[in-house]
């Protein structure tokens, strides 16, 4: 049976292209996206929502909430936790400035895309209420870009914290890909009293799933999720609380992960390092691609209806 594993296919061309010289790499976008947890009488749940067919890139995947680092998102906010030096060497960036960026985007797209806001009057203090008709106006300046996030958090007077989040993996889009991130995933807990909602104009659904259901409906081709999605659901399998899962945060590896393609034995190989799972082989006279789970992945865009409705989860990114 076919897992969901996402797979576009035009990629088999492209790869080809790059090997030629026909096409160059674009560099990748700075990108931040959040395993939103919360424990519940099953275990605990991970936030999910699935992006619209629509989509350019990834349209019918599951993802978490995220996307692109703003250059606003490097400007001054009032900060609790760990230091933006401490944030630089953790996320392997340059300086403080790119550290907070790719945090505050990280909180920042959380809040725009589920309405959930890591941030508090104090540094040991969340907001627990973030509806209401003034919080939504915020809400969608910010979503417009006519707010920043700095100016966002100064005008009610929050801290944004930066403790609550764990960074937990970060891989990067491959080179034949046009839309390119270089994502840093991490993990955090539903604050208390705050909801979530599908607040993304680019979702058409949002589930609360427990990461062991999410990667079994991937198995059976119900889910379809790019290997960021289920390679880090996988990991997420192993914790029973969200507690424990952010206390293994500081042992997850931030090595970037980038796919590899290569010539081998008549075929293009695309593999992950480190992720022989997502191996993909195409015969160089332009077949569909098979891996270890099967040949093609769900038929369309959405895949097979299942348990939690067609198609299926990655970070979500645009």
């Amino acid at each position: 049976m076919s897992n969901g594993q996402w797979y576009p296919p035009e990629w088999p061309d492209r790869i080809r292209a790059l090997a030629a010289g026909e096409i160059t790499a674009v560099a990748p976008r700075r990108a931040a996206t959040v395993m939103l947890l919360k424990d519940t009488s099953e275990g605990v749940h991970v936030h999910m929502l699935r992006r619209r067919a629509s989509m350019a890139f990834a349209g019918g995947a599951y993802v978490y909430p995220g996307g692109g680092v703003d250059d606003r998102d490097a400007r001054p906010v009032r900060w609790a936790g760990p230091s933006l030096s401490e944030w630089a060497q953790r996320l392997g960036v340059e300086d403080e400035a790119s550290a907070q960026a790719v945090v505050c985007a990280a909180v920042r797209e959380t809040y725009e895309e589920a309405g959930v806001l890591l941030a508090g009057e104090t540094g040991d203090s969340v907001v627990e209420d973030t509806t209401g008709d003034d919080w939504e106006a915020d809400r969608a300046a910010l979503v417009d870009r006519k707010l920043s996030f700095a100016e966002f958090l100064d005008r009610r007077g929050l801290v944004l914290r930066s403790d609550l989040l764990g960074a937990w993996a970060r891989w990067i889009t491959p080179e034949f890909e046009p839309r390119r991130f270089d994502t840093w995933f991490f993990v955090a807990s539903l604050p208390r009293g705050q909801r979530t909602r599908n607040a993304s104009t680019e979702a058409d659904r949002t589930v609360w799933i427990r990461p062991a259901d999410a990667a079994a409906g991937y198995d059976k081709g119900e889910l379809l999720m790019m290997p960021p999605t289920i390679a880090t659901l996988r990991v997420l399998e192993r914790f029973d609380t969200a507690t424990d899962a952010l206390a293994a945060a500081a042992e997850q590896d931030l090595a970037p992960i980038l796919a590899q393609a290569r010539l081998e034995d008549g075929e293009l190989v695309l593999s992950w390092p480190g992720h022989e799972e997502f191996t993909k082989h195409v015969p160089t006279g332009g077949a569909g691609p098979t891996g270890p789970a099967g040949p093609h992945g769900p038929a369309g865009p959405h895949g097979p209806a299942g348990p939690h409705g067609p198609a299926g989860p990655t970070g979500g990114t645009r």
